[in-house]
This record gives structure tokens, C-alpha cells and sequence, in this order.
């Protein structure tokens, strides 16, 4: 293998660690990540670019820059990169299952008849979680705000990005944003070369990149062709297929799966809109509504279907991923390359400004206390630093408090 790696980047790399280190730190953010993959984007900036200094800010803006661009679950495409990052490939592998499989695992078991949170205490313990997304993403938003847009050009590409992301609603709006604001990089941020340029070292060969892509589009294409072989290739294809098509993750997805579960009679409507709200109260991506689906499909119950939809919905992300890896980071290492990356790290914080505002904070602060506790979340986070988790238990714990009012 070692002939077949190439060193992307860099005169002083990151500095490399364990399997174990990366399942570990990812297994603490797949416990107390709640609020969607745009929190998650938050989660991952604290804890590895903030505090563990995996990477640092530009890195960091960059990936979440090219997992937006990519088909499937953008947080979890970041995870992944940033496991491969300081890991390798087994790096890569640990930081998925951790940051995965609790969620997916609180989900099969409501699959079996786990008692949905009804009631006063329920309610007000998930309306807590939304709560501390808004904490989260907001201290994500002033962050990045001040290390990537410090200038009035880049300030002026980020709110650019916001209003193309809100008058153009959807992955289109956030694919557009980061277009235009590369464009606009060109010409507004033609500064000298970003020091933090080519420090990302990515234990991934061109020609590992290629078979990976590959194998993306052959699956894409046979798959649909082997379904009627068994209704376990079916199952696969489905959420494979699902996985391939959506940009930006997370609720992005949900009609696909409606129509390949639902539309099907696979899964009720009733069973399906239960498990989504399930899947909005517990930590980790919301991709993990795959294991739920496949768990409770007539097709392969149980663990076995929970595992092949899991399975098969993150897999083309992750392929596609790989295989744009090298390439990427040559491209980045480019002059004009780091002008329009500036631009597109600019117009990333531009869309987390406007996701901030929907859903996160509309679906969250409904009345004045709702506002206080998030406020309290994000003094805490902002000027306390505190541990995420323990936003997590304090706010959550105040929405219950508040939903027995």
C-alpha cells in the first residue's frame, strides 16, 4: 500500500493518530451530538478544530466546503474525511461507526417497540435538544464568521451566500452559494496564498480515488439491474440509490426514502412519520433513520435490514468522497485555487447564517424562555467553554422543566 499513497500537501503535516484515539473522540460526539447536521458541523469544530486542533479553521471550512458539493450525508462525509485525516483509513472506518451506530442503535431498538416520548416531559425534553442546537450552531456561525470572513469582501460574499440560500431553498441554493461565492473569490480574494493551504494530509492515492468513483457509478448502474435477484439487493438498492441522489444530507433525503419505503407499502406512514420524530431526538446524523427503515421493513427485520440500509445509504457518500479526495487537495494547493476557496469558505458561513435561521432557530425558539435558554447555551459555549455535552444536559434539562409549566 505504501506505493500506492501519496503525500497531498504539506512541509509540516498534521501530526498522525490511532484508530482508538479517533473512535473514542468520535464516539463522545455520536453520544451528544444532537440538532442535525449543521449542529454537527458545530460539534466537530469545537471539539477538533477548537480543542483537539486536528486541523485548523481553514482546513476545517474547506471540507465542510467539498462535502456540500458531494451527494450524501454532508456532516458525516466531514466526519469520515476528518477520521482519515488523523487516522488512515481504519481512522476513517472507527470515526463512522462511532459517530453512527448510537443513534442507529436507539433507533432499532425504538424499531422493536421502544416507548416513544409522549407527553409533558417528553415533548419538553425534545423541544430541549432543538433548544441546544441553536446554542450550538450560533457559537459555529460567530466563530467561523470571525476566522473566514475578516474583510469586507469576504463579509460581503457571506451574506451574498445567505440570501441566495433564502430566496432559493434546497440543496440547488446551497450548491449555488458556494459556486458563486468561488467565483467571486477569484476576483475579491486575490490576497496572498493562505499559510494554512496544503497542511491536509490525506493517506489516499489518485489511483484509489479513481477505482473509488468507479465503483460509485457501477453500483449506481447494477444495482438496479440485481434487485429482482433477491429482496435483500432490492433493499440495498433503494437506499443506496437514495443516498446517491440527495445533496446536503439530513432532511434533504427524507422524500426519497418516503417514496421508496412508503410508496412501496413497505413501511406505513404512521410507522414512518414516528420513526423521523425519533430520529430528531436522538444524538448523530439523521441518516440513521436508515437503520429504523430497514428494521422495520416485511423485507429483512431487525438487524439485519437496520444494518443493510445503514450500510447502503452512507456508502456511495463515503465512495464518492475518497475518490475526490487527492484530487481536491491538488486543487486547493492552487493560487487562484485558495482565491476561490477563501470565497467558498466565505459562502459556507453565509449558509450556516441562513440555517441558523431555518430550521434550527425557528423550529426551536417559540416563546421568550425558549430564547433565554438558548442564549444562556451559547454565553456558555462562546465565553464559558464549556463541554458541549453539558449544554446538552442543561438545556434539555430546561426544556423539560418548561414543557411541565
Amino acid at each position: 500500500m505504501t506505493s500506492d499513497t501519496e503525500t497531498m500537501a504539506a512541509d509540516k503535516p498534521m501530526p498522525q493518530g490511532t484508530a482508538g484515539e479517533v473512535f473514542r473522540a468520535f464516539l463522545k460526539l455520536g453520544l451528544t451530538s444532537f440538532g442535525g447536521p449543521i449542529a454537527h458541523l458545530g460539534y466537530f469544530r469545537d471539539e477538533l478544530v477548537t480543542r483537539r486542533k486536528w486541523i485548523d479553521e481553514a482546513g476545517y471550512a474547506d471540507l465542510v466546503a467539498l462535502c456540500q458539493f458531494l451527494p450524501g450525508p454532508a456532516s458525516s462525509q466531514v466526519g469520515f474525511a476528518l477520521g482519515l485525516l488523523r487516522g488512515g483509513p481504519l481512522g476513517a472506518l472507527a470515526a463512522w461507526a462511532a459517530f453512527t451506530l448510537p443513534s442507529a442503535l436507539l433507533l432499532v431498538l425504538f424499531a422493536f417497540g421502544a416507548a416513544a416520548f409522549e407527553g409533558p416531559v417528553g415533548e419538553g425534553l425534545i423541544h430541549g435538544l432543538k433548544v441546544v442546537a441553536v446554542a450550538v450552531v450560533a457559537q459555529a456561525v460567530w466563530g467561523m464568521a470571525r476566522s473566514l470572513t475578516p474583510d469586507r469582501a469576504r463579509a460581503s460574499i457571506a451574506l451574498a451566500a445567505l440570501l441566495i440560500v433564502i430566496f432559493a431553498a434546497g440543496s440547488i441554493g446551497q450548491v449555488a452559494a458556494i459556486l458563486i461565492g468561488g467565483i467571486a473569490g477569484l476576483w475579491l480574494c486575490r490576497a496572498a496564498p493562505d499559510p494554512a493551504i496544503g497542511q491536509l494530509t490525506f493517506r489516499v492515492s489518485k489511483r484509489l480515488g479513481a477505482i473509488s468513483l468507479a465503483l460509485f457509478a457501477l453500483l449506481l448502474l447494477l444495482l438496479p439491474l440485481a434487485a429482482g435477484v433477491s429482496q435483500g439487493l432490492a433493499l440495498f438498492d433503494a437506499f443506496y440509490r437514495a443516498g446517491s441522489l440527495v445533496f446536503g444530507g439530513g432532511h434533504v433525503v427524507l422524500p426519497l426514502l418516503q417514496a421508496e419505503v412508503v410508496a412501496s407499502g413497505a413501511v406505513s406512514n404512521d410507522a414512518f412519520l414516528s420513526g423521523y420524530g425519533m430520529a430528531q431526538a436522538v444524538p448523530g446524523p439523521l441518516f440513521t433513520f436508515a437503520a429504523y427503515l430497514g428494521a422495520v421493513t416485511p423485507v429483512a427485520k431487525g438487524f439485519i435490514g437496520a444494518s443493510i440500509a445503514l450500510i447502503a445509504i452512507f456508502l456511495p457518500g463515503f465512495l464518492l468522497l475518497v475518490g475526490t479526495l487527492p484530487f481536491w487537495d491538488a486543487f486547493r494547493s492552487r493560487p487562484r485555487a485558495q482565491a476561490a476557496m477563501r470565497g467558498a469558505n466565505a459562502a459556507v458561513v453565509g449558509i450556516l447564517g441562513a440555517a441558523l435561521y431555518d430550521p434550527v432557530w425557528t423550529s426551536a425558539i417559540l416563546t421568550p424562555y425558549d430564547f433565554a435558554l438558548g442564549l444562556t447555551g451559547f454565553v456558555l459555549l462562546t465565553v464559558w467553554k464549556a463541554p458541549p455535552w453539558t449544554i446538552v444536559v442543561l438545556i434539555a434539562s430546561g426544556g423539560v422543566i418548561l414543557g411541565l409549566m
